[in-house]
């Protein structure tokens, strides 16, 4: 994906997140963040947003503190959150395509601006669902690639990190397949961090294969909704360990 078409999915995402929790309330339980309140998710997310734009516009070649969020609840909460997303949308776009500085995925995108475009986009979209599910409304649709995109990214860059707790005993084999977009992804499963690849991996087989739409595995993988059903085939074993371990 192109980089304005991340930022683009930023901003209709944030704003779509914060008319969301209005709705629901800052009180509101967020039942796919166990002990969150709308208020976290806003402190959370509004946070992220800051932190990604100080990347952005600073250019800092290390790793930076994670900025706090005001202890603010209502409007002045939504006001606060709303004002860190136009600053993100607005650094995000006006950024020169060389910009450098930190990023920290194993397998991030071309360019640094590309990567913190691509990870806010995610970020949004999901916590935007978090919104979602504590107004208690159905999620919104995610455009297949999109959601491809995020997928990849969850398995080729978040769990090829260390901090990746999905890990078996013994090497384990699960396929996913987005059966709209014709994406599909090898995750090799052992003691050590998972080791993803596009494609079938030569057509070895799969222990466990997940598939669905793009949009189903987006919010599946993420954790926002059960990863059951007939889209889960071979040893379910392997998606309830992601299920109880790939939280991020």
């Amino acid at each position: 994906m192109e980089i304005i078409s991340y930022v683009k999915t930023v901003a209709r995402e944030g704003e779509q997140l914060a008319d969301t929790a209005q709705r629901a309330g800052t009180e509101a339980l967020v039942p796919t963040c166990p002990e969150w309140r709308v208020a976290d998710l806003l402190r959370h997310t509004g946070s992220v947003h800051r932190w990604a734009t100080g990347y952005v516009a600073q250019g800092p070649s290390e790793r930076t503190p994670f900025p706090d969020a005001p202890e603010l609840a209502g409007e002045e909460l939504l006001a606060w959150f709303r004002e860190g997303h136009a600053t993100l949308v607005r650094t995000l776009t006006e950024a020169p395509a060389d910009a450098r500085c930190w990023t920290f995925l194993p397998t991030a995108p071309s360019s640094p601006l590309a990567f913190w475009a691509r990870r806010q986009a995610h970020e949004t979209t999901v916590h935007r669902m978090d919104a979602e599910a504590a107004l208690g409304v159905a999620f919104g649709a995610v455009d297949p690639h999109l959601a491809e995109d995020g997928v990849d990214e969850l398995l080729t860059g978040f769990h090829a990190r260390p901090q990746s707790r999905v890990r078996t005993a013994e090497p384990r084999v699960m396929r996913v397949r987005a059966t709209d977009t014709g994406a599909v992804w090898t995750v090799h499963l052992s003691q050590e961090p998972a080791r993803t690849v596009r494609g079938d991996a030569y057509a070895e087989e799969a222990d466990c294969t997940l598939a669905g739409e793009a949009s189903w595995l987006y919010s599946a993988l993420w954790n926002r909704r059960p990863l059951t059903g007939p889209g889960v085939t071979g040893d379910a074993e392997l998606a309830r360990l992601w299920a109880g371990t790939a939280g991020i």
